[in-house]
């Protein structure tokens, strides 16, 4: 769980001062580091336990495994708009999840 924190943690620093999507896109570093902890994110997923993802439902953790496949398997076609909504508007969620799910697991 620690791993999902960390990688939503580098995805926001290396999209700090980056005003949009084109700027994102065109940042070749940036952007295939943000998509590799989205990797990293999606990964870490498929491998917590059902119990834990029972009972944390209100995550979608369907949608975050089925980003990770999106990226692994079809790179190319990778939405680079679509990434970067991602990043401002699930990850924070995400993010807020994941703390409050480690503050109580201690």
């Amino acid at each position: 769980m620690l791993a999902i924190l960390e990688a939503i943690q580098r995805i926001d620093k290396y999209v700090d001062g980056l005003e949009d999507a084109e700027a994102f896109y065109q940042d070749e570093r940036t952007f295939d580091a943000a998509l590799m902890n989205f990797v990293v994110i999606g990964e870490t997923v498929n491998k917590l336990s059902e119990e834990l993802r029972g009972y944390y439902s209100h995550v979608p953790w369907s949608k975050i495994k089925d980003f990770r496949n999106i990226i692994a398997h079809n790179y190319f076609g990778v939405d680079a708009e679509e990434v970067w909504q991602i990043i401002h508007n699930n990850l924070p969620i995400l993010k807020g999840d994941v703390q409050k799910i480690l503050e109580v697991s201690g």
